[in-house]
């Protein structure tokens, strides 16, 4: 193959290629600033920037096991996790069912609850607090500081996006599939699970990646809604801060920590992410 090719024969772009190399590069300088702070110690990170530490030293391993003594992050971790994902497969799961009855099944409204459930995805979230805040807590449902309080307000917050993105992605599959198979007396239950599912795995895989990272880095919800012995790893750094900035070379080294699985996540499925983002861009 030519060097100076692409994979479909177009000429690479030196403009591109350098543009591209400076972006990343550009994203990158944070995270390794951040690297670089969390073995720093409180007064050399304050005296000097994380690009003067290989003369200016300063370096010390101790805000690592600091932070996991006073933050107790192993269980907030675990904690995470247990949030993060539920709280991602719920709303896929409800949200595929729904974009296939908007893309493949008739029904009355259909069109005007398609448009309702896309505008409601401009609503703030945080006008919803107060009022779920009364429903979830000890005068309604008493579920409030449990689990299943995160899981359903994740759910109920992600579904639009991912029932938008699910049909647009599934309106540009081949409909007679669909009429093939409802002539051979497939059910609609047949058809999603052994059709339509497969083949919209990309995009479900996509916006999994994306509702992963926003629940794992949620403070709001997290914050209002779990007791402070559930609660996340990012709720758990927030409180390592003190109100005149104790603390603070803590922050690095746990946020580092925290940052580890959702870059396994997204390098995992980053592929998908891709796909499923731009498959269903053009249609025809």
């Amino acid at each position: 193959m030519n060097a100076g090719r692409l994979k479909d024969g177009r000429q690479r772009s030196v403009v591109s290629m350098v543009t591209m190399f400076l972006l990343a590069l550009l994203w990158t300088l944070p995270t390794l600033g951040l690297l670089v702070t969390s073995f720093r110690t409180r007064d050399a990170a304050a005296t000097s920037g994380w690009w003067e530490a290989l003369w200016k030293g300063g370096w010390t391993a101790d805000n690592y096991a600091r932070v996991f003594e006073q933050a107790d992050l192993g269980n907030a971790f675990l904690n995470g996790v247990a949030v993060a994902v539920p709280a991602t497969i719920i709303p896929i799961m409800f949200a595929a069912f729904a974009a296939y009855a908007f893309t493949f099944m008739d029904f009355k409204g259909k069109d005007v609850l398609f448009i309702i459930i896309v505008a409601v995805m401009v609503v703030p979230i945080q006008v919803a607090f107060q009022p779920l805040l009364d429903l979830l807590g000890p005068r309604g449902l008493g579920i409030s500081g449990q689990y299943l309080a995160v899981w359903l307000l994740h759910t109920g917050f992600g579904m639009p996006l991912a029932i938008y993105v699910l049909r647009n992605y599934m309106a540009s599959l081949p409909y007679s599939v669909v009429e093939s198979a409802r002539i051979d007396g497939c059910s609609n239950f047949q058809i999603f699970w052994k059709l339509i599912a497969p083949m919209a795995m990309p995009a479900m895989a996509a916006f999994a990646t994306l509702q992963f990272l926003w629940v794992w880095n949620d403070l709001l919800i997290a914050k209002l809604f779990l007791s402070n012995d559930n609660t996340t790893v990012i709720v758990k750094l927030q409180q390592l801060l003190g109100t005149q900035g104790q603390g603070a070379e803590l922050l690095t080294a746990g946020a580092f920590i925290s940052i580890i699985l959702p870059m396994i996540v997204f390098f995992v499925l980053q592929n998908f992410l891709v796909r499923g983002m731009t498959s269903g861009a053009v249609k025809g």
